[in-house]
């Protein structure tokens, strides 16, 4: 099981990125697939989760990001649009496979100015 996680970068404040989360060694559909995002000095949070059910968001990121399946492509995106220097931090994606947490190597998201 692997995840390989891209798309971040330096935007200006809002900006969009497409985060990708490429995985492999399992199908996408069948899990759900987290979006976590660590700012500096903070704890990671959860910012977007895509499962079986209705796709969840935190209320800090609700109307802004969207998260999608790509079954096709085995990848889950999460699109960020109108983005705040707030939301400046590493992002990751994770996965819970077979009672085990995988994780993408991150992704370096900056919004400034």
């Amino acid at each position: 099981v692997q995840l390989q996680a891209s798309g971040g970068g330096v935007v200006q404040p809002g900006g969009s990125l497409r985060l990708s989360c490429v995985a492999s060694g399992f199908t996408v559909s069948n899990y759900a697939i987290h979006w976590l995002r660590q700012a500096p000095g903070k704890e990671s949070e959860v910012v977007s989760c895509i499962g079986t059910v209705r796709p969840y968001y935190d209320d800090s990121v609700k109307g802004r990001f969207t998260i999608f399946r790509d079954n096709g492509k085995n990848t889950v995106f999460l699109q960020m649009t109108n983005l705040k220097p707030e939301d400046t931090g590493v992002y990751y994606c994770n996965a819970v496979v077979g009672g085990r947490h995988y994780w993408g190597q991150g992704t370096q998201v900056t919004v400034s100015s």
